[in-house]
């Protein structure tokens, strides 16, 4: 059955998706995979697939926050998709983590508001172990910088508190902030999904968050090249994991 929101159907026939938050980073996906074909463009669900080393992979771009990422874990969980990993972007807490590096994300923070609707926030929002581990291992081999912790889920790109909450869980060893890891852990949890979380530094720590994503979204060198990394890593993965299963 199609479903409502990102207008896909079993016969899609795909175990794996790639999840970034831009549409437009669907056509950097397209460049790592063969045989591609655009499937629909729904609201913010851009969604292709083809195929990588013969596994046929799904990218479906899920757009700002939680409540979209919880949308599509849900509909992709019932077209059949069993491994999902969001490719996205954080802002670091930390000193240490340059632009481009990736944030290979254990576990979120839950300051959202979408998983705090499925469960008590006693829950651990939390990333597969074996597939985390295959994305250390894939950008340990592939000689691409990364830093592996806790990250931070926050409901709101501009409020009050921001720079507060950020110090805060900074001085917490928390890595670096997002808004849809904890969703995307949570809810996938809850859907017996593999999930993994995978992210492209776009801000220093320190440094102004409007006028780095700015730079992001134009192309800038170091987030670009960090972009194509997590998605090579991702793709890697999935295709370890498929192999275990």
């Amino acid at each position: 059955m199609k479903q409502p929101h990102i207008q896909l159907d079993e016969t899609v026939n795909a175990p794996c998706a790639l999840m970034p938050g831009d549409p437009k980073r669907i056509d950097v996906i397209a460049s790592f995979l063969e045989n591609v074909e655009e499937l629909t463009f729904n609201r913010e669900y851009r969604s292709i697939v083809g195929t990588y080393k013969g596994m046929r992979v799904i990218g479906i771009s899920t757009g700002m926050g939680g409540s979209s990422v919880a949308i599509a874990v849900e509909e992709l969980k019932k077209i059949g998709v069993h491994t999902m990993i969001r490719v996205g972007s954080a802002g670091a807490l930390q000193k240490g983590i340059e632009l481009g590096d990736l944030i290979l994300c254990e576990g979120a923070v839950r300051e959202e508001g979408t998983s705090k609707c499925y469960v008590d926030v006693a829950y651990p929002a939390a990333a597969d172990h074996k597939l985390l581990h295959h994305c250390e291992e894939a950008a340990k081999e592939l000689g691409f910088p990364y830093h592996t912790g806790i990250v931070l889920s926050h409901e709101s790109f501009y409020y009050d508190e921001d720079a507060i909450d950020s110090e805060k869980w900074s001085k917490k060893g928390v890595l670096g902030s997002d808004f849809e890891t904890a969703a995307l852990y949570t809810v996938g949890r809850l859907r017996g999904v593999h999930t993994a979380s995978i992210l492209n530094n776009v801000v220093l720590w320190g440094e102004s968050t409007d006028e780095s994503v700015a730079s992001y979204a134009e192309g800038e060198s170091k987030t670009s090249i960090g972009e194509k990394n997590e998605i090579l890593t991702a793709l890697e993965a999935m295709y370890r994991l498929e192999k275990e299963l």
